[in-house]
C-alpha cells in the first residue's frame, strides 16, 4: 500500500509548474517602464519613479468576468476571456484619469487543464498589450470539489496612477456639457445570465428540431454546448458562442490620449447597470444627464437579445451597454476636437446627450426615447 499524495487528491503540482512555464513570454511580451521583477517570487515590484510619476495616486480595481465563462467552457473556447478580465478592470481606473501600470490574475478550476491555462493567460497578456500594462503576477489554484470538471473563475487585479493634478472626481461636470458616447464590440462582459436564459429558451426551448440537426450529426452531446454551435441570427458567418464571446473593449489609451487633450470632464464605464445607473456615479448631486437611445447604433444582437426575451426597455438600459461602453462628459466647446482624437484612436463616437440640471426626484438620467431605440 503506497502513501497518499496531492495529485490522488485532484492536485497536480506538475502542472501548475507546467503552466507558469508556458506563459513566461506571454508575461514578459507585456513588460513596460517602472516593472522591478518578474514572474515567480512571492510579490511583484513597480517602480513609480521609473514609470515617470512625480506626484502620484494610486488607483486600484478588481473584476470578474462572470457568467459569460460559462459560454466559453461550453464552447471550449478560452481565447477571449482573458481580455475581457483585464478590460472590466483597466476600463475601471482610465475614469478617474488613471494609467493602468500592472495587472494581477487569480484562475482557479476544479482539474488543472494546461492547454487551457496557456489559452486564458496568453488572453489576460493580450489584455494587458492594449492597456499597456504589465502582468507582474497572480495566482492559479487547482481545488478539486470547489470547481467541477472544466469550470473555471477567474478573478483580476489592476493597479494605476495618476498624477494628483490629473485626477477626474465629476466635480468639473457643468450644466451644458455634452456627452459622447465610445461604442461597444457588444455585450462586453455583464448581463450573461440573462443572456444565458434567452438563449436557453430561445435554441433549446423553443427552437424546431430541424435547428439543431446539424449540431447533432456532429455527435455533440454536451447540451450546454448544443446551445451556441447554430448560428448567429445576429452575425453571420458565426456560432451563436462565438459571437457571443466577442471580447470587451479596452478604452485606456484612447481616454488618456482625450484628457491629455483637454476638455474631459468625468467618464462612466458602462458596465453592469448600464447607462442608468453608471453615468450618475460621475456627476455631481444637481445635475443629470439626458440621454437619447435613438443618438447612436444599437449593436444586432441587443436587437436580437430585446426580441427573443421581450425584455424591457428599461430592463435593457440597466441591464446592457446596449451600443455604448463608456460615457464621456466633455467642454461642450471642446466637443468636436475631442471626439476628433477618439476617433484618431479607432473609436466610433457618437454624440448622445447633454448635462442638465437634475429633474425633482431623478436618479441622474433622463431617457429618451428608450421604447423607440429598444422596446
Amino acid at each position: 500500500m503506497t502513501g497518499a499524495t496531492y495529485k490522488d487528491a485532484g492536485v497536480d503540482i506538475d502542472a501548475g509548474e507546467a503552466l507558469v512555464e508556458a506563459i513566461k513570454d506571454d508575461a514578459k511580451s507585456t513588460t513596460r517602464s517602472g516593472v522591478v521583477s518578474g514572474l515567480g517570487g512571492f510579490g511583484a515590484m513597480f517602480d513609480l519613479k521609473a514609470a515617470g510619476y512625480t506626484d502620484p495616486i494610486l488607483v486600484s480595481g478588481t473584476d470578474g468576468v462572470g457568467t459569460k465563462l460559462k459560454v466559453a467552457i461550453a464552447m471550449q473556447n478560452h481565447t477571449t476571456v482573458g481580455i475581457d478580465l483585464v478590460a472590466m478592470c483597466v476600463n475601471d481606473l482610465v475614469v478617474q484619469g488613471a494609467e493602468p501600470l500592472f495587472f494581477l490574475d487569480y484562475y482557479a478550476t476544479g482539474k488543472l487543464n494546461v492547454a487551457a491555462g496557456k489559452e486564458i493567460i496568453a488572453g489576460i497578456a493580450e489584455g494587458c498589450r492594449q492597456a499597456g500594462c504589465a502582468l507582474i503576477g497572480g495566482e492559479t489554484a487547482e481545488m478539486p470539489g470547489m470547481y467541477g470538471g472544466g469550470d473555471y473563475d477567474l478573478a483580476g487585479f489592476s493597479v494605476g496612477a495618476v498624477e494628483r493634478e490629473g485626477v477626474l472626481t465629476g466635480d468639473k461636470v457643468n450644466e451644458g456639457d455634452v456627452i459622447l458616447g465610445l461604442a461597444s464590440s457588444g455585450l462586453h462582459s455583464n448581463g450573461f445570465s440573462l443572456v444565458r436564459k434567452v438563449v436557453s429558451n430561445a435554441v433549446i426551448g423553443g427552437a424546431p428540431d430541424t435547428k439543431l440537426e446539424a449540431a447533432v450529426r456532429d455527435h455533440i452531446v454536451d447540451k450546454a454546448r448544443l446551445a451556441y454551435v447554430v448560428d448567429a441570427p445576429f452575425a453571420p458567418g458565426k456560432s451563436l458562442g462565438e459571437a457571443l464571446l466577442v471580447p470587451t473593449r479596452i478604452y485606456v489609451k484612447s481616454c488618456l490620449a482625450a484628457i491629455k487633450s483637454g476638455g474631459v470632464h468625468a467618464l462612466s464605464h458602462i458596465t453592469g447597470g448600464g447607462v442608468l445607473e453608471n453615468i450618475p456615479r460621475v456627476l455631481p448631486e444637481n445635475l443629470a444627464a439626458e440621454v437619447d437611445a435613438t443618438s447612436w447604433d444599437t449593436l444586432p444582437v441587443f436587437s436580437w437579445l430585446q426580441k427573443e426575451g421581450n425584455i424591457a426597455a428599461t430592463e435593457m438600459a440597466r441591464t446592457f451597454n446596449c451600443g455604448v461602453g463608456m460615457a464621456v462628459v466633455v467642454d461642450a466647446a471642446k466637443a468636436e476636437s475631442l471626439k476628433a482624437v477618439f476617433e484618431a484612436h479607432g473609436e466610433t463616437v457618437f454624440t448622445i446627450g447633454r448635462v442638465i440640471p437634475r429633474p425633482k426626484g431623478n436618479a441622474g438620467v433622463v431617457l429618451l426615447n428608450a421604447d423607440k431605440a429598444w422596446g
